[in-house]
């Protein structure tokens, strides 16, 4: 019976002293007990939720106030729908049976990725442009976006397309990069937003820019669906050296990629080796939202301004923060970039490729908004279509669409002020699914 009794011992007889009155008192108004840690104060100057889980929340809401509702369709986040090819899907399973087998279990792997996944990646989708030293695979780009603003720390001042993907202003936020959202403007103190829309051709003005020390730029672009062009690119990495910038190029939808002039990689540019991060994704390409892999790429020429290569900054934070991508995930792209799984990639779906499925759809969504009379951009080299509300609030079109058409939608307010007035579409619902979601929005879209 002394363990019984033990339990009932004060705290204050193992330790040297009890916790003070104050710290001991601290209840809510509901008499819960709450810790006495100070709250990150950069938290707290976040808006409301992150965008997605946001969508999320009020479709949920509207489908439990209205249980007797006709399906949802969602046009909304990017998530692939297609199942992962054959060939591919026998690479899992091939690494996950491995780890039944004393022979073939492993345990640990290298943080930065396998070797010979590291060099599939450099030769198969960089036609060897890159070394496969500089490759870092993860479990996926927003991780890595993360991990990346970790390196840069808290005293960096981040520029961001506007609109533009959250994450790279969310996690200037919570870095302590920024001041507090100035209400009026709907943006961040000391983030500079590079305006990006129909009177400039998608493309930032950056003779008036001022100076940033991290540029994120995506392209194609999530969610306008603008491509910069070579000769934009060539602009922004030349502007980036003059002003010792670091470029983190978000290449995750390079795949949709058609026109020729549009380049898939930041390091077709020259001079992006001495001005750029490169961070990419295998979710669109293979089908992998789920699945989980990707990667980043540090040139061996990058260096912050002591002189000190940035890719050994980053390869401590992938040791300290990172414990490398799954052993059977790394299987699994290993056969999707065999000449077998570029091949399914290419002839998924019998008829269109996997790529070009998606991209079909997005051909029908930018076809039915032109026939409603909307304005129109993106869905040639992405599949996104972004969608001019002609003066209508995006948060409000959005509920009117999820109401009467029961079609989840992205509003373009979510990806900062300049995507107000826009709706954005993505072309990853099943085919059966975007031609009906299409019908719907003829009728509650219509002028």
């Amino acid at each position: 019976m002394l363990y019984a009794v033990t339990l009932l011992l004060p705290l204050s007889a193992f330790v040297g002293n009890a916790p003070d009155a104050a710290s001991a008192s601290r209840v809510d108004q509901s008499g819960i007990a709450m810790s006495a840690v100070a709250r990150n104060v950069n938290m707290g100057k976040l808006q409301a939720g992150y965008l997605f889980p946001e969508i999320g929340r009020r479709r949920t809401a509207y489908i439990e106030a209205n249980p007797n509702t006709r399906p949802i369709i969602s046009l909304g986040i990017g998530d692939t729908t297609l199942p992962v090819p054959e060939h591919i899907l026998n690479g899992l399973k091939a690494g996950a049976a491995k780890l039944g087998t004393k022979e073939g279990y492993t345990g640990y792997g290298p943080e930065q990725g396998i070797a010979q996944l590291r060099s599939k990646i450099a030769k198969n989708l960089y036609d060897d442009k890159i070394d496969p030293s500089e490759v870092f695979v993860s479990d996926g780009s927003k991780c890595d976006i993360g991990r990346l603003q970790m390196m840069f720390g808290s005293s960096t001042k981040t520029a961001v397309q506007d609109p533009s993907y959250p994450v790279y202003v969310d996690t200037s936020v919570i870095m302590g990069q920024t001041g507090l959202m100035n209400q009026e403007r709907k943006q961040y103190e000391n983030i500079v937003y590079m305006p990006c829309n129909p009177g400039n051709n998608w493309f930032p003005d950056l003779k008036n820019t001022p100076r940033a020390d991290i540029i994120y730029f995506c392209s194609p672009n999530n969610p306008t669906g603008a491509a910069a062009s070579r000769a934009q690119l060539t602009e922004l990495v030349n502007w980036a050296n003059k002003m010792g910038s670091i470029i983190v190029f978000d290449a995750a939808y390079a795949p949709f990629i058609r026109s020729p002039d549009v380049p898939k990689s930041i390091f077709e540019i020259p001079g992006a080796r001495t001005c750029s991060i490169e961070v990419n994704s295998f979710s669109k390409y293979a089908g992998f939202t789920g699945v989980r892999l990707g990667w980043t790429v540090v040139p061996k020429e990058l260096t912050f301004a002591d002189g000190s290569p940035v890719a050994a900054d980053y390869n401590r934070i992938m040791c300290t923060a990172f414990n490398g991508a799954s052993n059977i995930v790394q299987s699994g792209v290993l056969a999707a970039l065999d000449p077998e799984g570029l091949a399914e990639i290419k002839a998924l779906a019998e008829i269109k490729v996997m790529i070009d499925y998606y991209m079909e759809n997005a051909r029908i969504l930018k076809e039915t908004m032109l026939d409603i009379g909307m304005e129109v951009h993106g869905g040639d080299n992405a599949p996104y279509i972004f969608v001019g509300l002609k003066g209508q609030s995006s948060w409000d079109m959005f509920s009117k669409i999820l109401s009467e058409a029961q079609v989840v939608t992205i509003p373009g307010a979510g990806f900062g002020p300049g995507g107000e007035g826009f709706l954005r579409l993505s072309a990853f619902a099943p085919r059966d699914s975007c031609i009906e979601a299409c019908k719907r929005l003829r009728t509650v879209m219509k002028p």
